[in-house]
């Protein structure tokens, strides 16, 4: 098959992991840097140019779009797929797991626990949108924040406050959440691919802070999740219409919670715990899924149409 990866930096690990896993299974690969992928959209057909050649041809794409170019990032897929080309996390999915509080909704919906949130614009709100959540602790997490990145632990009423109205003073987009204090500090990554956890990994937080991101300093080993942890990450993928995620939860006293979905998550931290080609089993889930596809597609232009003449 044609595959397509959609980076930014051909060297980077998951990337590098994703092209030596296609090519070891006899695919022909290419990474495209998404902001020198331009496009033409008409009512007569869309298509793309990419360092002033056409883009055409590939049966799958799949994104590592990084969440600072997300918006053209998405562009780029979408005309991808209205292309015709098989992606296994679709720039919708990819948009709804991007933005925290779209994401939060849509679990909740789903009836997928997690962290209590709260979420409000006018500074006037700010006390009872507090009492609407209870006592702190508080986290108070940037909407479209990563990797651990503006995330804060407000241990005092008076200090959430404060935070929260410093980032209304910078027009940033956040939400706060109930602090789950049995967690300590850990939370487990699960690496959903289509209908499976492939592979997991329990994160830990540093001496002194309680962000387990290994981005942060965190450590991980390997982790077999329960059945009910495995089932929870498969939903809150399936929930956002991704195929390939990664599902960070806590466990409490109530069950495991989602924290986040991730919909590029990436591959070096949990591969080298693991021991598993996680790389192999994303693009073996991309081809398999982009044939299914093609056939599919195959069949309707074969099937006569239903309209006759007179």
């Amino acid at each position: 098959m044609k595959l397509a990866i959609l980076s930014r930096n051909s060297k980077l690990y998951s990337t590098r992991r994703l092209v030596e896993a296609a090519r070891a299974r006899g695919h022909s690969v290419r990474v495209l840097d998404p902001l020198r992928c331009y496009m033409r959209i008409a009512a007569d057909g869309f298509s793309m140019h990419y360092k002033g050649r056409p883009v055409a041809g590939y049966d799958a794409v799949i994104p590592r779009i990084g969440a600072s170019i997300t918006r053209y990032g998405n562009a780029v897929l979408h005309q991808f797929e209205l292309m015709g080309t098989y992606t296994p996390n679709a720039s919708a999915a990819i948009a709804r797991a991007r933005d925290k509080l779209r994401c939060h909704q849509l679990l909740a919906a789903q009836g997928i626990d997690l962290p209590a949130t709260v979420f409000g614009d006018n500074p006037d709100d700010t006390a009872d949108l507090l009492s609407m959540l209870g006592p702190p602790p508080h986290v108070i997490k940037l909407n479209e924040g990563t990797q651990g990145a503006g995330v804060m632990l407000t241990e005092k009423p008076s200090a959430s406050r404060g935070v929260i109205e410093a980032l209304r003073g910078l027009y940033a987009n956040f939400l706060v959440q109930e602090f789950v204090a049995e967690a300590e500090g850990r939370d487990l990554r699960c690496l959903v691919v289509g209908e499976r956890v492939v592979a997991a990994m329990q994160r830990e937080a540093p001496p002194g802070d309680f962000r387990s991101n290994l981005h942060r300093g965190g450590s991980g080993h390997a982790a077999l999740p329960s059945r009910e942890e495995q089932a929870v990450a498969i939903r809150a993928a399936q929930a956002l219409g991704l195929g390939v995620a990664g599902v960070d939860l806590i466990r409490s006293r109530r069950g495991p919670l989602v924290l986040e979905v991730n919909a590029s998550p990436g591959l070096e931290g949990i591969e080298a715990v693991a021991a598993i080609d996680i790389a192999g089993q994303i693009v073996d889930f991309a081809a398999t899924a982009a044939g299914e596809q093609a056939r599919r597609d195959g069949q309707k232009q074969r099937q006569p149409s239903r309209l006759t003449r007179k």
